[in-house]
């Protein structure tokens, strides 16, 4: 797996080496996002939010095909979105205004789950405070736990109940998130930690934008495959904006990303690529900083068809992938013995 090599992936506080920069506190890092972003979209107000982001156990997969059996019978449209970008390129205004856009203009339910938001406190407050690389992996997945806890409650129609295994002060602040949203009201009962979806949720059309930079094209695999799992719409939209736009925004951020940091994302970054990758059929490049009118319609029908047609979930065939690999690796055998057999025998020849 690529990684993330260019230090942790937030916007406002990357890192090329340990040393190279501090942590920002959380409250200093939201003061941040609102310096430089772009305003693509018209109109778009948010009340401030805060996520978090817990462990949970691998132990959903009974679940999910349940989720899928009841999914086939309500066909609620639900869906991912993925907005990505270089740091500073407008992806925070441009979430908040789509998703202002889309609650008032489609009377659609919308959360927007920005991941400079959702990483835990606990780790900018620590005097040894960089996580390694490996940690923010392994934070990005449980995130991806999160937004599954979610969607199998929406799907199955019942309450969310909290993870077993999870921070608690990061859980109440991810619940704090979609209570800012009206996504969750309050517990149903507090000692048992279930809680109740919004009429909003549970009746309208659902989609969650996802706010980071999704530098590689991993990273945005692995939302893929939860929005195949679950059978849920799937896009992706890639905000252009220019490398020195980027930096001149930066610039004017009371807490800028380092200038290094940003050339050399700028050069790693993976767009999203329908020509290479099939699973990325549904993606959209939107030219910051002005949205054109056609774009706009080109962004509406991004996001109609991704809900309408949401991806098919097509489950793994072990003992066929098994049985493929066994006779690869016999195929990769018998060619390098013959290969071994003309060697020797070029060898032999060449002796006499």
């Amino acid at each position: 797996d690529q990684g993330d090599d260019l230090g942790y992936n937030r916007d406002h506080a990357w890192c090329l080496e340990p040393k190279a920069r501090p942590f920002l506190h959380c409250a200093n890092r939201r003061r941040n996002r609102a310096v430089g972003d772009c305003a693509c979209a018209v109109g778009g107000h948010c009340r401030k939010q805060r996520w978090q982001l817990p462990r949970v156990s691998r132990d959903s997969m009974k679940a999910g095909e349940d989720a899928r059996g009841a999914r086939s019978e309500k066909l609620k449209k639900l869906g991912l979105c993925v907005l990505c970008g270089l740091p500073a390129a407008g992806k925070s205004t441009f979430a908040r205004a789509l998703s202002h856009s889309l609650r008032q203009e489609r009377s659609w339910a919308v959360g927007v789950v920005a991941y400079d938001d959702v990483m835990p406190d606990a780790f900018l407050e620590e005097a040894s405070a960089r996580p390694l690389p490996s940690q923010w992996k392994s934070l990005r997945q449980e995130l991806l736990k999160y937004l599954e806890y979610f969607f199998l409650a929406v799907i199955n129609g019942c309450q969310m109940s909290a993870p077993p295994s999870r921070t608690e002060a990061m859980w109440e602040d991810f619940l704090t998130c979609l209570k800012d949203q009206d996504l969750i009201s309050s517990s149903a009962l507090e000692a048992q930690s279930h809680y109740l979806l919004t009429k909003t949720a549970v009746s309208r059309p659902l989609l969650l934008i996802l706010d980071d930079n999704f530098y590689y094209q991993s990273m945005r695999y692995q939302v893929y495959q939860l929005a195949r799992k679950y059978s849920l719409g799937f896009c992706q939209l890639f905000l252009e904006c220019s490398l020195e736009t980027c930096l001149q925004r930066n610039g004017q951020r009371p807490l800028p990303v380092p200038a290094e940091t940003i050339h050399l994302m700028g050069s790693k970054i993976e767009k999203p690529n329908p020509e290479k990758n099939a699973w990325e059929h549904n993606s959209l490049t939107i030219q910051s900083p002005a949205c054109a009118s056609e774009a706009r319609l080109k962004l509406t029908d991004l996001l109609l068809t991704a809900l309408e047609n949401p991806i098919k979930y097509v489950e793994e065939n072990v003992e066929q992938k098994e049985t493929d690999r066994i006779i690869c690796s016999t195929n990769i055998l018998h060619q390098a013995d013959q290969t071994l057999r003309r060697i020797v025998s070029q060898t032999m020849k060449e002796a006499k």
